[in-house]
């Protein structure tokens, strides 16, 4: 396919690893990309007892679902998203896209609950889209504006996860369940199409074989503690957050408040509030405020949950405590991305990977073991979970050094 000739400037750019400014139509298409793909992974979540119903099955087992889709975009974390740094991203981006597409057809078309598991895991799996572009729009960006042009990118990914829920709930209450897995796979194909067109080409920064991609970046853990460090922190907050946003459904149409499918879905829309946290986060980081943010950041978390818990007879507690917690983990994802970006500029992909790797699952325990806990305890139970994770990230951000925050190998 052709390429408009006004991009050539751009794709100068982009080889150029962000000597000259992003425009601002590009970073605007990217951040309605990584909302987009990223949207897939949550779809599911207001639909789990409309879906616990259709299919017969459990609480837990309507939970799994969630957990699935998760450990299917840690695969893709692992094993696609360091092909970023290995194949032009252009087309790498392309063909994941209609593999999607394939995947989410698939779910729409569910004949039964394993067939929705199996199309949901694949649609994971190859949904790390949104992380491959991220790394690309921070490889675009000028040094002194990688933070907020980042900030700008993940404050798109975040409004998907949001809305994601809204638009789920929407639709599946005016045309049913299989209607948003549908719709997904046509806004995937027409994604498709439009980053093919307007991406510019960017040159792989290795030419490796992809057994040794795969093993640098494994490398890339035990070489870099803050790596390790920064993706512990928010495999904890993003445990939290997942344990919320998959247990909430339940608690909303339980007997306490007797939502619909779309009360959820406005529900949802409180918590879109936590994206216009993310060009803040960005401003920090490019300030130097990495590590008190950071810890800010914990603290508003654990405090979320904990009104959560105390206020759960009070719908305006419970939304508050879910714009808080959206707000604390977007602070601390956007925080941590800048301080991995700038381990080293020519494996940002593979940084990348390891790092969404390490916090998906600590996303993927959170919505199991949430779904568990409300099983077990009810919203109480839930609550005191997830006010436990970023407890125990604040304790474990008390042993960092202080001044070895902004991406320092030696931090530990």
């Amino acid at each position: 396919m052709s390429h408009p000739p006004d991009l050539t400037a751009q794709r100068r750019t982009a080889d150029t690893s962000g000597s000259v400014g992003v425009p601002g139509w590009l970073v605007a298409l990217l951040a309605v990309a990584t909302g987009m793909t990223v949207a897939n992974l949550y779809y599911a979540q207001p639909l789990l007892s409309q879906l616990r119903d259709v299919f017969q099955v459990s609480e837990a087992t309507a939970g799994l679902l969630i957990t699935l889709t998760q450990i299917g975009y840690v695969i893709g974390m692992i094993f696609l998203v360091p092909l970023g740094d290995r194949l032009e991203k252009r087309g790498l981006v392309t063909v994941l896209l209609a593999v999607t597409t394939v995947a989410l057809l698939a779910a729409g078309l569910a004949t039964g609950f394993p067939m929705l598991l199996t199309a949901s895991l694949v649609s994971g799996a190859t949904s790390v889209v949104a992380q491959i572009l991220v790394p690309f729009a921070a490889s675009l960006a000028p040094d002194h504006t990688r933070g907020r042009i980042v900030g700008r990118v993940m404050s798109g990914l975040l409004t998907g996860i949001l809305l994601s829920r809204t638009l789920s709930s929407l639709v599946s209450d005016v045309a049913g369940w299989r209607v948003v897995y549908l719709g997904s796979a046509v806004l995937m194909a027409v994604l498709a199409v439009a980053l093919w067109v307007a991406l510019p080409q960017q040159a792989p920064t290795i030419s490796v074989p992809y057994h040794h991609v795969l093993r640098s970046t494994a490398a890339l853990l035990r070489t870099h503690p803050v790596l390790r460090r920064r993706g512990l922190y928010q495999a904890a907050m993003f445990g939290a957050f997942s344990a919320f946003w998959t247990t909430v459904s339940y608690l909303l149409t339980g007997p306490r408040f007797h939502y619909s499918a779309i009360g959820v879905g406005i529900f949802a829309l409180v918590g879109a509030a936590g994206a216009a946290i993310a060009p803040l986060a960005g401003r920090w980081a490019d300030r130097g405020l990495v590590r008190p943010m950071t810890g800010g950041a914990f603290a508003a978390a654990a405090v979320a949950f904990a009104v959560a818990g105390f206020g759960q007879h009070s719908i305006v507690f419970v939304a508050l405590a879910a714009v808080v917690v959206d707000m604390a983990v977007q602070t601390s994802l956007i925080l941590g991305q800048h301080t991995v970006y700038q381990l080293d500029a020519h494996a940002r992909a593979r940084l990348n990977s390891a790092f969404i790797a390490v916090f998906f699952l600590g996303g993927a325990l959170g919505s199991q073991l949430g779904s568990f806990a409300y099983r077990a305890a009810g919203w109480g139970a839930v609550s005191a979970f997830g006010a436990a994770l970023p407890l125990l990230a604040l304790l474990y951000w008390l042993t960092e050094r202080r001044g070895t925050t902004e991406g320092s190998p030696q931090t530990a």
